[in-house]
């Protein structure tokens, strides 16, 4: 059988006054070699695009990480310069590609600005510069140093006891690599709380009663996928649902 196939929103991006739609090799890279699955880039062309024409070709979705936040504007609150940058292409395309997604039951997995996206698609809000409010840690990556030393293994997270991620790390602390500013605030009706950090910063959320593997994480699993355990495990993970899914879509 060959390889199963993923749908990865592309970031918009701005080079030499020409538009562009891109996704990094590192989430394309562990997903290829850890969950053994292949990416097919997804535009950040909003409805401009037939999103269940998309789906129907695809064995599940990657939300992947950005530079860039998710509008406030999505979830009730008026943005500001110090919210962003933003991307509206890629809001518009990731928030209906997750319910729908969800809906159709195909495996999901959303990492960092993916985890945001996630909660505010189902109706949950965020919060900007998580640093700044009483009691909080600084998640933001380290200020300087190349790219092993910006995303190091670094912070615990809890995983609570009989949770999804339990089951696939086991409970209690795990070390990540969680580098943020905009977090989780208002939890989304539709989910579940599966890992917090120290401070109580949400770190990584379950859709509750899913049909498929449909998780969140706010730390980065794609960098280190190959070599650290934790993150290797929650990307064979997906792929192994990844895999059933397509196995699934090929039964006549």
């Amino acid at each position: 059988m060959s390889k199963p196939i993923i749908a990865v929103p592309a970031d918009t991006r701005f080079f030499q006054d020409t538009t562009w739609h891109a996704a990094q090799q590192q989430y394309i890279g562990a997903a290829l070699d850890v969950a053994g699955a292949m990416s097919f880039i997804i535009p950040a062309l909003g409805d401009a695009q037939d999103i269940d024409a998309m789906l129907d070709r695809v064995d599940g979705v990657m939300i992947t990480g950005s530079r860039s936040n998710v509008s406030p504007a999505l979830y009730g609150k008026t943005p500001e310069e110090r919210d962003g940058p933003f991307d509206p292409g890629r809001d518009a395309t990731t928030l209906p590609m997750i319910r729908r997604a969800i809906e159709r039951g195909l495996p999901l997995l959303c990492i960092c600005r993916g985890i945001q996206e996630l909660n505010v698609a189902l109706g949950g809000t965020l919060v900007s510069e998580v640093q700044e409010l009483d009691g909080r840690i600084d998640h933001r990556q380290p200020p300087e140093g190349d790219r092993d030393a910006l995303f190091v293994i670094r912070q615990p997270v809890h995983i609570g006891e009989g949770s999804c991620l339990a089951g696939i790390l086991g409970a209690g602390e795990v070390q990540v690599n969680s580098l943020h500013r905009q977090a989780i605030s208002d939890v989304a009706p539709g989910l579940a709380v599966e890992a917090v950090a120290p401070d109580g910063t949400v770190e990584a959320v379950s859709v509750i009663d899913a049909k498929n593997f449909a998780v969140g994480v706010q730390w980065h699993p794609e960098y280190w996928a190959r070599t650290d355990d934790t993150s290797r495990k929650l990307f064979e993970a997906f792929g192994e649902a990844v895999r059933a899914s397509q196995a699934a879509r090929s039964v006549p």
